[in-house]
């Protein structure tokens, strides 16, 4: 069941898939509408899951769920990582990988391999005052909160 992203509770759960490029007007429109698709009719052995979608710097996919009535079981967390894996193969981009940084300059996202961005930490090209997006936060509240913050207050911080 798609809901306002809004209307979520903060407890509900996220995931965050960072594209290695930013999206077109016409992939947002079309990844809007088949993420409308998807979680209109996303479900756990039958049952409706309350869920939510934003993109966010035409970059960011975020998805969030509320569990407090229904919980997302293995085959429908699989089902959102099978639509994820369509989208990358649709538009030729990458969500899933994990070992990629996205982090502000001014007011660009750059997008770069880990191994990159600690080169540019020794560089100094980046500091713990740099924006980073940790993709890690798991609900709807440490998204709002911790999501967009100073490398200091992420785990990029290890880097430093």
């Amino acid at each position: 069941m798609l809901v306002e992203f809004k209307t979520l509770p903060n407890t509900s759960r996220v995931w965050i898939y960072q594209a290695n490029r930013t999206f077109t007007d016409i992939e947002l429109d079309e990844i809007e509408n088949g993420l409308n698709e998807f979680l209109k009719d996303w479900s756990a052995h039958g049952t409706d899951l309350k869920a939510a979608f934003e993109i966010r710097y035409k970059r960011f996919i975020v998805i969030a769920l509320d569990q407090s009535e229904n919980s997302a079981t293995g085959c429908s967390i699989d089902a959102s990582v099978h639509f994820i894996q369509s989208l990358e193969k649709k538009y030729n981009i990458d969500l899933l990988d994990k070992m990629n940084v996205s982090y502000k300059q001014g007011d660009y996202i750059a997008y770069k391999s880990l191994i990159d961005f600690k080169k540019m930490v020794k560089q100094k090209a980046v500091s713990l005052k740099t924006v980073v997006f940790n993709n890690l936060v798991a609900t709807k509240g440490e998204y709002n909160e911790f999501w967009e913050v100073p490398a200091s207050e992420s785990w990029h911080a290890r880097f430093m």
